[in-house]
């Protein structure tokens, strides 16, 4: 048996229950929406930002330490679960969820890369000076919800906080990474308490095991054990596990109990009030985490491009006042980047921007200028100053000054295929002229160096061609055309023909194209759409064959069973045949579809605007027909 002096340090070199340092959960009063609108609006008074956004305190050194305690903490966990220790819920939620948390965290790192970071304005003053101030935004969120994520709680947060000061663009983009941000900043808070208060706990147990092994019949040495924790005050769970492992025992036996109450009136408290503290602390604990876990999980299920629409002050003046909500989302996200540029450039608002925007399209309405030919009015739509035709001159009103590269990029996709050849031109020479200048001081005579130099001209205009082509599709790149919503589907006004262009060759050939043209219909079932077949006979040396009749009926058949299973357009049948017969081609000496390909949409056309002396036949013992009021003619070739 050990020595009760050897049994005490054996002891003392393993306990570490002494209150230590963390930081404690983000948690502040718990307030009503209401009350949380009432916060927003003097947080928004309250916070100042820099005059430049800058680089900032980052946020990526924490969030990687942050992933590294949760990990360290979660494979705690797991060795207590595996050696049958008592855990507490909020261990299991975060032991259960683990991968729910890795993920946010992934997330993050992806969402937020270090030049939109350094975009983000950042507060001046306060705890948080140096982060953004969407950060500050997520974090009073996150303190007074207790880590509660609800999408209509956290719109109308953000929409008081507009009503005092307006965020930018970049700033409400940012609001979900910054959320999960705090959360995992909060997790990690909590999950050092648990293990802390876990290690406590177990520390107590050991030196109450110790205590009551010595049966009473050594006070003193129970009285020498716990000397040494009279320095400091005891930590709430030390002294919560010890107090309930030595309450049933007699304090004359073991008068470590009586020393433990003496030692808790020194620290103004009780035993009882202790352990009422350390189980409504143990809830309050297992509720955030709770929160934290589930609101990750809802997280990931939110559609944050409709949050941010709905949030936007941008937005909601471009809806208000133009066709901007008609848009589908790119375009509209193409506004939104045209006008985050142009307000940094200038030195206005975004919501300046914005409204100077309206505010021309609205002085075109004032003139009645239009382009010839157009769909839409261009001139009307904000789109045409802020990535069209009449950005330049909207440049020059805002007082828009590009960055150097940017200028130097618009220069070269301004020149075209001149600006590309001669910036190519230019890279090559330099990387030529620097080779030879090496070399030169390195004591070559000139025949060497142009002899060099000729030899360096092809590798140096690889190389250049390799730095110009990055630079254009770095700072160039391909831009998609601006297109509509069409949300509830193409209107009347809109009407549109889906035509496939084929030869009638088999009767199977015919009934895949029948099955491709559903399939067509299916992808995009709703609004004024026709589909129609656009066939022609092959290519015979007689006027008809044997064959055309039975091919022609094949495919009539299609059609008819297609617009028996669909519901009918709007003012006729969905789906269409439009034939035509063979006509005499003199060059090539054949019976063929007039001009093939090229000839059926060009005849095409004719029929939609009223041409009677085209090719189409009827077919059956229908009359030719089509649909009046087609604006679009969209082709698909049968083969792809």
């Amino acid at each position: 048996m050990k020595r009760p002096r050897t049994l005490l340090l054996g002891l003392l070199g393993r306990l570490s229950h002494l209150p230590r340092e963390y930081d404690e959960p983000i948690r502040a009063e718990l307030f009503s929406i209401e009350r949380l609108e009432q916060h927003a609006e003097s947080l928004a008074l309250a916070q100042r930002v820099t005059a430049e956004p800058g680089a900032g305190r980052p946020l990526t050194a924490r969030l990687r330490d942050n992933g590294r305690v949760l990990l360290a903490q979660y494979r705690a966990i797991g060795a207590a679960i595996r050696e049958q220790h008592a855990i507490t819920p909020a261990a299991e939620w975060l032991v259960d969820n683990f991968h729910i948390v890795e993920q946010q965290i992934r997330e993050i790192h992806d969402d937020l890369p270090r030049g939109y970071y350094r975009q983000l304005p950042k507060l001046e003053a306060g705890p948080l000076a140096g982060y953004p101030r969407v950060f500050g935004l997520a974090w009073a969120f996150v303190a007074h919800t207790d880590s509660r994520f609800e999408p209509e709680t956290l719109g109308r947060f953000v929409r008081a906080y507009q009503r005092v000061q307006p965020l930018t663009i970049g700033e409400l983009w940012a609001v979900a990474i910054t959320l999960r941000i705090v959360l995992v900043e909060n997790l990690r808070r909590a999950a050092e308490l648990i293990s802390d208060s876990r290690t406590a706990r177990r520390e107590a147990d050991m030196l109450a095991e110790h205590l009551l092994g010595l049966n009473g019949s050594a006070a003193d040495v129970q009285m020498a054990m716990l000397r040494p924790f009279e320095s400091t005050p005891l930590s709430r769970p030390f002294a919560v596990q010890l107090a309930q492992r030595l309450r049933d025992h007699d304090p004359a036996v073991t008068p470590a109990l009586r020393w433990l109450d003496e030692r808790l009136a020194a620290q103004g408290t009780t035993a009882d009030d202790l352990v009422r503290l350390e189980l409504q602390r143990q809830g309050a604990m297992n509720v955030t985490v709770r929160n934290v876990i589930t609101s990750m999980r809802l997280m990931s299920a939110v559609e944050w491009t409709e949050f941010f629409e709905s949030v936007s002050l941008v937005d909601a003046n471009l809806r208000a006042d133009t066709d901007f909500a008609a848009m589908d989302f790119p375009t509209r996200d193409r506004y939104r980047h045209a006008i985050e540029e142009l307000a940094r450039g200038s030195g206005q608002s975004e919501l300046e921007v914005a409204r100077r925007a309206i505010l021309a399209t609205k002085c075109a309405a004032g003139e009645d200028r239009h382009e010839e030919g157009a769909t839409l009015e261009r001139t009307r739509d904000p789109g045409y100053y802020l990535i069209a035709k009449g950005r330049r001159n909207f440049e020059a009103a805002l007082g828009f000054r590009a960055p150097l590269r940017d200028r130097l990029a618009q220069a070269i996709a301004d020149a075209g295929i001149l600006g590309y050849a001669s910036a190519t031109i230019l890279v090559t020479a330099a990387v030529v002229a620097l080779t030879c200048l090496f070399v030169w001081q390195l004591g070559a005579g000139a025949a060497v160096v142009a002899l060099l130099a000729l030899l360096a001209l092809v590798p140096a205009s690889e190389v250049a061609i390799a730095f110009v082509n990055h630079g254009v599709n770095r700072h160039v790149g391909a831009k998609g055309l601006p297109g509509l919503e069409l949300a509830g589907g193409v209107p009347r006004s809109l009407r549109t023909m889906v035509v496939v262009p084929m030869l009638l060759t088999t009767v199977r050939d015919v009934e895949e194209q029948i099955e491709r043209l559903e399939v067509h219909h299916l992808a995009c079932a709703e609004g004024d759409l026709r589909f129609a077949l656009l066939s022609d006979w092959t290519d015979s040396t007689t006027e008809s064959t044997a064959e055309d009749e039975e091919l022609l009926a094949a495919a009539a058949a299609g059609i008819t069973n297609l617009n028996r299973r669909y519901e009918p357009a709007l003012d006729g049948d969905r789906f269409l045949l439009m034939h035509r017969r063979r006509v005499w081609n003199q060059s090539e000496g054949k019976w063929i579809g007039w001009e093939r390909k090229r000839g059926k949409l060009h005849e095409l056309n004719r029929l939609l605007r009223g041409a009677t002396d085209t090719t189409f036949v009827s077919v059956g013992a229908r009359p030719r027909s089509v649909p009046s009021g087609v604006r679009y003619v969209i082709t698909l070739d049968a083969d792809t």
